[in-house]
């Protein structure tokens, strides 16, 4: 009786060793992860309950802070005066008119143009000289990748040109600076003239600093630039550093939108109402074999910066939008009110046991 006993103990307990094994197996295999209160979503959160007051209360306080800010930024863009004169078609002569790509390739065809231009208010200095290029797409993916920043930065790398084809190299040497963008440097030029008087044209700091400073390298010149047998832009002084050349540091921050305006330069004294302003273009660059667009634009600032109507718009409908909003809400209670719920059924306010605290 007794051995049988003990086979029958040493089975029993031979069975929960197994029992015991295959639980720590299975625990060890189980891709269960660990309980904690931040895996479960339980720790302690803001749960605010949208009553009829605090939506309406919401509502009203933004349209209240909006709509003010949206009338101030738009009388802001208001007070900026801004004269925009396209002139890629008025520069082309009349014998011309049909065959532009024929005039702007020509080298024996005038490129040089005069336009009269009249100032409709006041223009306080400084005034801004911006180019407008209107269907360039500069942000194509060959063409902004198609440039060296290493190149750029220091002339220890003045060879590092691979990501620069089809404008790398040019009889046998690297072009500085290369690629596509540098190649297509706006090169269309402006004279301003005031009762036979020139206006001064200040092209100092119109790059940003952080760009002059940090990505275009004081050591670097241009090299074999424009050299080729096709020229696609502006020529650059092989004697000034790339740091100190901004029109071509403006140039190569490359704009998102295929319409865009960049910074020519600043005339630093006052324009007068009525004033006729002429303007001696010498129309270089080639924007007709591919439908584009050039403009002139003079423009003064605000504290808000040029014209723009689009924020101070934005601003009033949002801010409309809310306050139309919070009205609607308000007659929706008070003509057809509806009574809340009790927030203590509320799962986050239940006890464990699931009864109300």
């Amino acid at each position: 009786m007794d051995t049988n006993g003990a086979t029958t103990s040493s089975a029993a307990g031979g069975g929960s060793t197994s029992t015991s094994d295959s639980s720590l197996l299975s625990k060890k295999n189980s891709k269960k992860p660990q309980y904690s209160r931040f895996t479960q979503q339980e720790l302690p959160a803001c749960k605010p309950i949208l009553t009829p007051g605090l939506v309406i209360t919401t509502f009203t306080i933004i349209g209240i802070i909006f709509i003010p800010i949206g009338l101030v930024s738009l009388s802001a863009s208001e007070h900026v005066v801004e004269i925009v004169d396209r002139y890629d078609e008025g520069c082309v002569p009349p014998n011309y008119s049909n065959d532009k790509l024929a005039y702007i390739q020509s080298s024996r065809t005038n490129k040089s143009c005069t336009r009269t231009l009249s100032v409709p208010k006041l223009m306080k200095s400084p005034v801004f000289i911006y180019y407008e290029l209107d269907n360039f797409y500069q942000n194509h993916r060959r063409y902004v990748k198609s440039r060296s920043d290493k190149q750029l930065r220091s002339k220890a790398y003045e060879r590092e040109t691979k990501n620069c084809d089809p404008q790398a190299v040019s009889l046998d040497a690297p072009i500085v600076p290369c690629g596509l963008i540098a190649w297509s440097l706006f090169n269309d030029t402006y004279g301003f003239f005031v009762k036979s008087k020139m206006l001064e044209v200040n092209k100092k700091n119109i790059a940003w600093d952080s760009d002059k400073e940090h990505k275009f390298g004081s050591d670097v010149y241009p090299k074999n630039f424009q050299t080729g047998g096709l020229i696609g832009g502006a020529k650059l002084n092989s004697t000034t550093p790339l740091s100190e050349q901004e029109d071509l540091i403006v140039w190569m921050r490359t704009a998102a939108l295929p319409t865009f305006r960049k910074l020519y330069g600043r005339i630093e004294e006052d324009l007068q109402a009525n004033e006729q302003i002429t303007v001696v273009i010498q129309n270089h660059y080639n924007t007709y074999s591919f439908g584009g667009k050039k403009k002139l634009v003079l423009s003064t600032t605000s504290w808000i910066g040029g014209k723009n109507d689009f924020i101070g718009i934005a601003y009033i409908t949002v801010g409309g939008l809310c306050l139309f909003l919070a009205v609607n809400f308000i007659l929706l209670y008070v003509i057809k009110p509806r009574a809340l719920g009790d927030p203590s059924y509320l799962s986050w306010n239940r006890s464990p046991a699931g009864n109300p605290n």
